[in-house]
């Protein structure tokens, strides 16, 4: 009897270990080193914009005004954050409508530990405080780049209270409408991939591919940029004094210290460290090289001389070119968007400019949104299987579907101009907004003057 007492007591025993055995094997966890990669990218992200931005605008204004393009990028960086946690996440990324997400994770509520977010393949999660981090970087990045456009003569104040209302209308929604899916696991069937896709959102539901913010960062931000440097106005003494850079030095350093941080933009946007990444992270490399080339190459052509500046220009044209494509690109692809976008954006920040005589001061607009349309169109050429592209997966079959350029191309531009009306009408009225109640402004004597000293107090440097 003991013995068999001992028997039925080892065999409740082994059937309890299996049982929670079986629990453990179900239950989804975080995988590791995809975790690890999206902490770094995180990491990699936020020195693209501290100092990498920061520095790449300071340098190209005059000297009086480089603290005021530091302070403004650093105390962007911070307020997005703040804002990020407390709604931003959750209008972004919680099903609402195809619009705009809801309300239930409003100050991370309900988020824990061991909350996981979806990645791009079935089964495989990160913890969702990883990918908050993460997008909370794409979100400050992005109004940051809105200063370049208006540099110089705008108020501190008016920066602040722009970037919290076009951060609310502007970039949420846009990241809603082109980011937000259910997840790969919900794709099972094709009526439960119909049933998920309906709840994804505007964008996405159209098709349109943006792998690291292509429409979301670069076209949002360009539009943006170049409404204010309308509505703003020029500079005092454009086109009649220098306005030339104070420092070219340091716009290198902070070209090549955002290009390093790209590798985490665009790298980590992919969620895995897998074969895939190892695409994305050639094609960023790559399509930065060629559009410094091929940059270079209209300057030199063009005006004479290669240029330092031009070079880095020219290299942060290609990123943006690539970053909507980065994950769909062939590496042959990268490099024939590096090439075209180095061209592209030259004759925007030099010949359509002049043109249209409007003063985007550092070309936010001519780098940014330009590179930004460039590469969201583009991207239905390059994905191309036939092109050396990866194509589009499909969830339901568990394969690379089958690819049609002119059902692609419409997607790409639906993404495109949706990115461009949505961020030009919330733009105009947030920059009239803010004018009514703070002035947009700084008068003409705290600009002569400088921003370092009218507006913050101190100088970058001291003779």
């Amino acid at each position: 009897m003991k013995a068999l007492s001992r028997c039925l007591t080892a065999l409740t025993l082994l059937s309890a270990s299996a049982l929670s055995y079986a629990d453990d094997i179900a239950a989804p966890i975080a995988n590791k080193g995809d975790t690890t990669w999206v902490m770094v990218s995180t990491i990699l992200v936020i020195m693209m914009i501290i100092p990498g931005l920061a520095l790449f605008y300071g340098g190209m204004v005059r000297a009086k005004n480089m603290l005021s393009i530091l302070m403004q990028v650093f105390v962007i960086f911070c307020m997005i954050a703040i804002l990020w946690a407390i709604y931003g996440y959750s209008i972004a990324f919680t099903e609402g409508n195809a619009f705009f997400g809801g309300f239930s994770k409003v100050f991370l509520k309900g988020i824990t530990p061991d909350s996981l977010a979806a990645t791009f393949t079935k089964g495989v999660y990160i913890p969702e405080f990883a990918y908050i981090a993460f997008q909370l970087t794409f979100a400050a990045i992005t109004p940051a780049i809105i200063i370049g456009s208006f540099a110089e003569r705008i108020k501190f104040s008016a920066v602040l209270a722009f970037t919290f209302l076009w951060f609310t209308f502007s970039y949420l929604p846009l990241a809603h409408m082109v980011w937000y899916w259910a997840g790969p696991d919900a794709y099972t069937d094709a009526s439960a991939a119909e049933a998920a896709g309906a709840t994804a959102g505007f964008l996405f539901q159209k098709g349109a591919l943006d792998f690291a913010g292509g429409s979301v960062v670069h076209i949002n931000s360009g539009v943006a940029g170049l409404i204010g440097a309308l509505l703003i106005g020029k500079r005092i003494g454009f086109g009649r004094e220098s306005l030339a850079p104070h420092s070219v030095t340091l716009t290198m350093v902070g070209a090549s210290i955002a290009w390093v941080g790209w590798f985490g933009f665009n790298v980590g946007s992919n969620l895995e460290a897998n074969g895939l990444a190892t695409l994305v992270l050639l094609n960023t490399l790559l399509a930065g090289a060629a559009a410094t080339l091929s940059w270079m190459a209209a300057e030199w052509l063009i005006r004479g001389k290669p240029s330092m500046l031009g070079g880095a220009s020219g290299a942060i044209a290609g990123l943006v070119v690539i970053t909507p494509a980065c994950g769909w690109s062939g590496v042959m692809g990268a490099i024939f968007l590096g090439l075209i976008s180095g061209g592209v954006c030259f004759w925007a920040v030099t010949m359509l400019k002049s043109k249209f005589k409007y003063d985007d001061s550092l070309d936010a607009f001519g780098i940014h949104g330009i590179g930004g349309i460039l590469g969201a169109l583009g991207t239905a050429v390059v994905a191309n299987p036939a092109l050396g592209g990866t194509g589009v997966w499909d969830y339901v079959s568990n394969s690379v579907g089958e690819y049609s350029f002119a059902t692609q191309f419409t997607s790409q531009l639906w993404g495109a101009v949706v990115a461009v009306i949505w961020s030009a009408v919330v733009s105009y009225l947030a920059y009239k907004i803010v004018d009514i109640f703070i002035g947009l402004r700084v008068n003409e004597e705290d600009e002569r003057q400088g921003l370092d000293v009218s507006a913050h107090g101190e100088t970058a440097y001291h003779s």
